[in-house]
């Protein structure tokens, strides 16, 4: 079962644990040259990690009551860091990905996509089947952020929760940053950046 931990520290607290640990692995991961896989570390160099870090500093926007069109953004703000989290993985094993049989292909060439270039619906499947063990099945999670953050195309109905359940999903994030540095390879000697 997936630890929530997170749900224990304040909501400001949990907002800025998330900035500082994702600013940390995004500082990190852009510098990946002399160590990591080249092909790995030009994908990491050319992807915007810093917007990543941009993203994870606003989330303390979302913590007091919430409008309508502020909660909108926010689902928007936690599904645009949860796909980035996703892709920062898949593009550091990047060797790894593109030789896997069950690598995110293009329906119409055929080809392997870069993880950069995938939209979040391809990740959740590939994820399901090669990352998430049973005992760490992220998807209802996911699928809630995502069916959430799509309320963004707002015209059609769509649920957007309350911000009761987007600070919920806020404490969530903690955990699933941690399950995906957790996951990430860094070098002999070098202490990964810590979620407290």
């Amino acid at each position: 079962m997936i630890n929530r931990n997170a749900s224990t520290f304040h909501l400001p607290e949990t907002a800025e644990r998330i900035a500082t640990l994702i600013r940390r692995m995004m500082d990190f991961w852009k510098g990946a040259h002399g160590w990591a896989p080249i092909e790995a570390a030009e994908l990491l160099n050319k992807s915007m990690l810093e917007w990543q870090s941009s993203l994870a500093e606003q989330l303390s926007s979302w913590c007091g009551t919430l409008s309508d069109g502020q909660l909108i953004l926010a689902w928007a703000n936690l599904g645009a860091l949860v796909e980035g989290q996703m892709k920062l993985l898949l593009s550091v094993y990047y060797k790894d990905y593109l030789v896997d049989t069950q690598a995110i292909k293009s329906s119409r060439t055929g080809n392997t996509l870069d993880p950069d270039g995938v939209s979040l619906e391809p990740l959740i499947v590939f994820f399901k089947r090669k990352i998430w063990s049973p005992d760490e099945d992220w998807e209802p999670w996911v699928r809630m952020v995502q069916r959430r953050r799509n309320a963004i195309h707002a015209f059609k109905e769509n649920s957007i929760g309350t911000a009761e359940e987007l600070h919920a999903a806020l404490a969530t994030f903690l955990d699933f940053v941690k399950f995906i540095n957790g996951r990430l390879p860094y070098p002999d000697g070098y202490y990964p950046p810590m979620g407290r």
